[in-house]
């Protein structure tokens, strides 16, 4: 397998956002007009950190990612449970506080995996597809447009998963209009650093992926990818 400089930092990057993001959810904020949990305010990061992925090394080392997220994300939550389920020590008085912030309940770990999953699987396929469509070439279409789909699918799948009959409706719909656009606002401002970071890896690794024969299978893990050299444009 050919050796990348890069690809176990921008995996360990990734994972620390996903593991960051789902703690800070637990809070619901009032920015200006928009109302979304805390995690969104890092979250995006993830479809970024995606994006870069799969523009560079392709969807086979992005699901290699994604699935790499996803079962840290399980652990955590896991973890979390059996600490705030064993009884506290009689002299520590936090046992409340814990519970408020760690103390995830099943509908949101659900809500927070599925949609995850379904969300970043759905922005890596987006781009493979579209680097394919576009031949490498605007590079920014294909990171915005991946990651309208990949954020409306995430964006809705865990509010509803998460929230539906807690929230009042009209909270509900507006945390899912707030989040979707605060997150795609994110994607977009952030373009020029992503052609940057793009620019920087395709270089570095002498790598510039396209999905021409992927099996996009997100469950196809023992696929070996075929590499390709730098080439493309973006």
């Amino acid at each position: 397998m050919k050796p990348y400089r890069f690809f176990d930092v921008i995996m360990a990057l990734f994972v620390a956002v996903l593991l960051i993001s789902n703690v800070a959810s637990s809070k619901i904020l009032l920015l200006g007009p928009l109302t979304f949990d805390g995690g969104t305010i890092l979250f995006p990061l993830s479809y970024i950190f995606g994006d870069i992925l799969t523009e560079v090394y392709g969807y086979q080392r992005s699901r290699k990612v994604i699935w790499t997220g996803f079962f840290c994300a399980a652990l955590m939550a896991a973890i979390f449970a059996v600490v705030g389920a064993l009884p506290p020590a009689p002299d520590w008085g936090d046992q409340t506080a814990y519970e408020r912030i760690l103390g995830i309940t099943p509908r949101i770990v659900l809500g927070s995996l599925v949609a995850y999953w379904a969300g970043e699987f759905c922005n890596s396929f987006t781009l493979a597809k579209m680097k394919i469509f576009t031949r490498g070439h605007w590079l920014w279409t294909r990171t915005i447009g991946s990651t309208l789909m990949g954020e409306g699918v995430d964006t809705l799948l865990f509010v509803v998963i998460a929230f539906a009959g807690v929230l009042p409706m009209g909270l509900l719909t507006s945390v899912i209009v707030s989040n979707y656009f605060f997150k795609v606002g994110v994607e977009v401002m952030a373009t020029p650093v992503t052609y940057a970071v793009v620019a920087f890896l395709k270089r570095a690794e002498l790598e510039d992926y396209y999905d021409y024969d992927t099996d996009f299978n997100p469950f196809a893990l023992a696929a070996r990818p075929t590499f390709q050299l730098l080439g493309g444009s973006s």
